[in-house]
């Protein structure tokens, strides 16, 4: 059984990162893929890091179902980036 304080702490430093960092960066990332670029390095860095957060925080938010939707926007947004860039490689290739 989990401490709710904890958990909200937990939480409130997720939401913080996803507000100040991750978000802006997949922001950029979708207005490059969109205007036909494609991923680098860093970039796939970047996303296999967010990839592995959203695997280990799913505990956390089976707990906290009022955060599913932010979640479920958020993995949208990474498979809108994901699937476009996969589409502009191969168009590149």
């Amino acid at each position: 059984m989990s401490d709710p304080k904890y958990d909200e702490g937990v939480i409130m430093a997720l939401v913080e990162r996803f507000n100040t960092q991750r978000l802006p960066k997949a922001l950029e990332l979708k207005d490059r893929i969109d205007a036909g670029g494609t991923l680098n390095d860093l970039d796939m860095n970047f996303l296999q890091s967010v990839l592995a957060d959203a695997q280990s925080i799913k505990p956390l938010i089976e707990r906290h179902p009022e955060y599913q939707d932010l979640v479920g926007r958020a993995a949208q947004l990474f498979r809108e980036i994901t699937g476009k860039a996969l589409e502009n490689e191969k168009n590149a290739g």
